[in-house]
This record gives structure tokens, sequence and C-alpha cells, in this order.
């Protein structure tokens, strides 16, 4: 039954999930906004300048990119649910000794405390993706806060993690008003500027096909995507570090960022 329950769970939270990196649309000024751009190519920088949502993403401090000076990565995991891949991601992490955070909703915080546990012990932080993966920007402020506080509340209580620090809306669907609520809840916005279409299960395409959709991606101060649901990623995790600092990058905690957006 818990099984079938993750099943109804998946594509309930991935069948609305847009094609991340193309271009955004709005509804007004205000959003709603679909966070999404045109790939990096050759080590450049994606197109999240050139977007119509930058100012709001500058006015709120949200994080999509880090030093674009410094050959820096920021690893991060949507965990809607669990697909039997965690597990071998976090071993990958240990063993090439690689921070990440990982983004959790309600479903995966009842259904996996142990993983919760584990993420914290080995020293990743855990961020908020909400209890019921709603599209917050239709909320009204109240609501937004009760999604937030009951995921934190309860991963503190698991895994004794302090305040929370970092949420990432559900579907990468914001507003200018949802920014601010999240932000006057003292959380700091996280985006992306790497993502593939990694979180289909039934469209898994192997390691390489993986690999090769991050690294051609790699750019200074790049904040990875990656969908723990995913056997290609869960495969192609380790190759993908050793390209990345083969190439002279180094992974960092995403709480170490000091500058937020591009310089």
């Amino acid at each position: 039954m818990r099984r079938n329950a993750a099943v109804v769970l998946a594509v309930a939270i991935f069948a609305c999930m847009l094609w991340t990196v193309m271009p955004s649309t709005a509804n007004g000024s205000g959003g709603p906004y679909h966070f999404g751009f045109k790939k990096s190519k050759g080590g450049q920088l994606p197109s999240i300048a050139e977007e119509g949502f930058m100012p709001i993403l500058r006015k709120h401090g949200a994080i999509f990119l880090g030093n674009t000076e410094k050959k820096e990565l920021y690893l991060t995991f949507d965990n809607g649910y669990e697909n039997g891949y965690t597990g071998q991601i976090l071993d990958v992490l240990k063993e090439k000794k690689v921070p990440a955070i990982f983004f959790v909703t309600g479903h995966y915080v009842k259904d996996q405390p142990d993983l919760l546990v584990r993420m914290a012990a080995e020293g990743h932080l855990i961020g908020n993706h909400s209890w019921s993966h709603p599209d917050l920007t239709q909320e009204p402020p109240a609501r937004v806060k009760e999604e937030l506080e009951k995921v934190s509340r309860e991963v503190a209580r698991i895994t004794g993690q302090g305040a929370m620090q970092f949420v990432r809306p559900p579907r990468g669907i914001f507003s200018d008003r949802l920014l601010g609520v999240c932000r006057g809840l003292g959380y700091t916005n996280v985006f992306w500027s790497i993502a593939y279409r990694d979180w289909e299960t039934n469209r898994q395409m192997g390691w390489n096909y993986a690999y090769t959709s991050v690294v051609d991606q790699l750019h200074p101060g790049a904040v990875i995507l990656l969908h723990a649901v995913s056997r290609d990623n869960a495969e192609a995790l380790g190759r993908i570090i050793d390209e990345a600092r083969a190439r002279g990058y180094e992974f960092k905690r995403i709480d170490s960022l000091q500058v937020k957006g591009y310089r």
C-alpha cells in the first residue's frame, strides 16, 4: 500500500512539472512565473539574467547562482517521494566528500525518517519543499506558512536540525508575493542554473544521458538541480562529480554563499 501511495503522489507531483530549461511565462508583472531559462552551453552562463522575473529574484535575495567568477558548484536534490535511490546517492556523496541539500515534502518526511536522519548526520542540509507540494502562488500567506512550518517542525523533530534556512517553491512556480512571504518567514528561496528532464521515472535514458546532460551545462557558480527519484542520476552522480573536479570545480554547501545572483 505504501508503494502504491508513493506512485500516486509521484504522478500528482511530477505530472504538472514543467520543462525547466524553457523560457518562462508570466501572467502580468507579478506572476506567477515558472522558473525556466535557456541552458548553459560551453561553460557560458544560462539566460536567467535575460528573463523577465530577474528583478523579483534580486528583490527577494533568491539563490540561483553562486559567485560566477569562481569554479564552485552547489548540488541540490528534490525529494518528493522515495524511489529507492537516495541511499545510493548518499553513499556516493559520502565517498566523494561532497555536500548537498535535499528539499523534502511532507510525504517524504512521513515516509522516510531514517533517510532524513542520515542526511543530517552526514552533514547535508535539508530544505523545505512544502508539505503537500501545491502551487503556493495560489495560496494565502497563512496557508503558505502552514505548509512550510509543518515540514520544518517534523524535520527538526526527527533529525534535531535547527531552523530551516532554505525553501524551493514546488514545481518552480513563484511570484513576487510568494517569495516575499517565504522571506518574511526567514527563508532564502533557492532555484537553480542547471537542470534537465530527470523526474520522469518511466523515461530513464541511462547513466550516460544524465552525465552528459549535467556536465555539458557546467559553469562557474552553478546551482545544480537533480531529482533523487532518477535511477540515471544515482548511477551517474559519481562520474559527474569526478568530471567536474577534473575540470577544476569545487563542490560547496549552499549555506556558504555570500553573494546571491549575478555579479
